[in-house]
């Protein structure tokens, strides 16, 4: 188990976790009932020839588990170097990564102290209440193929990057902090298509109106949505074009390309938790990281926006 000093370094260096101290307070406050109520539950609801409570106690007390589970979101260590560093086995670590990362993933993305979004549909109505624009764009995480004779084995292979990966779909606002991250699809799932299994053009249909910029991925959806979704312009001229269309079109398409950037820097602030640029074990538990690291990051981006304006 972690000495106390070893937990204040953890928790007081923001480059270890990620997030500041008052980030990790409210996480402890806030995720440790809920482990405590499933802990319960599963040992409730099992068969037993102890009361609960007896035989042995655990020697990874759960805050030691969040931070567990953060330095691994946050680094990619694995479950060896964090057994070593806690003094624990490697399979308590597993069992207690296992135990928190679905508790983060749960929480959503943080967009103020009192409001959290868990759905796409809380999303749109949160931008057009707002009167913001919203950005998405999808993003990749690399992840082993799957083993020969698996029938689904080139279901995972990117089109873009020729590589196995999963796709995720982020969406975040006009200042870059995210909003929402799908769970995972196959690689070879394309980008417009993910998004029309999210539901999200049915929800521009009907919901609010939002202005929401992609790039050339999602372009269709404009049509299906009343032109909501705003993505880079068409050529008018496949050959031959005249030199003063090529000019305006190249303007129009960096001026588009301008008004995404945020979504970009949303999605490089992800990839900054390492657990994200490769992925090396069970593809199952890539969406539960990636959403546990975007509500991570949101809650953080909204802890920092705060702070700025109270100086």
């Amino acid at each position: 188990m972690v000495g106390n000093a070893a937990r204040a370094a953890i928790v007081g260096d923001r480059r270890i976790t990620g997030l500041s101290v008052q980030v990790i307070v409210e996480l402890v406050s806030e995720i440790g009932p809920l482990w405590h109520e499933r802990h319960q539950s599963r040992l409730v609801s099992r068969p037993r020839k102890r009361a609960v409570g007896a035989g042995a106690k655990h020697r990874l007390v759960f805050v030691d588990r969040l931070l567990a589970t953060l330095v691994h979101l946050r680094h990619g260590a694995t479950h060896d170097v964090l057994a070593c560093w806690f003094g624990v086995d490697r399979s308590t670590i597993t069992r207690a990564i296992s135990e928190v990362r679905p508790l983060l993933a749960e929480r959503g993305c943080t967009v103020s102290a009192s409001a959290r979004l868990k759905t796409l549909a809380e999303v749109v109505d949160h931008l057009g209440s707002s009167g913001q624009t919203g950005i998405v764009d999808g993003t990749e995480i690399r992840v082993r193929r799957p083993a020969v004779g698996r029938k689904d084995r080139d279901r995972f292979i990117s089109g873009k990057s020729k590589q196995n990966a999963v796709k995720a779909m982020v969406l975040t606002d006009q200042d870059g902090r995210v909003l929402f991250c799908s769970p995972t699809a196959p690689g070879s799932c394309a980008d417009i298509t993910h998004a029309r299994r999210l539901g999200l053009a049915r929800l521009l249909a009907d919901g609010p109106p939002v202005e929401i910029l992609a790039d050339a991925g999602y372009q269709g959806l404009g049509a299906q949505t009343g032109g909501r979704v705003v993505t880079p312009p068409h050529r008018k001229f496949k050959k031959n074009a005249p030199d003063w269309y090529e000019e305006i079109h190249e303007r129009r398409r960096k001026a588009h390309s301008s008004r995404r950037i945020p979504v970009e820097h949303g999605i490089a602030h992800l990839k900054n938790w390492r657990s994200l640029a490769r992925h090396l074990g069970r593809r199952e538990h890539v969406s539960d990281m990636i959403q546990a690291v975007a509500g991570l990051l949101s809650h953080q981006q909204t802890a920092d926006f705060t702070s700025a304006l109270q100086m």
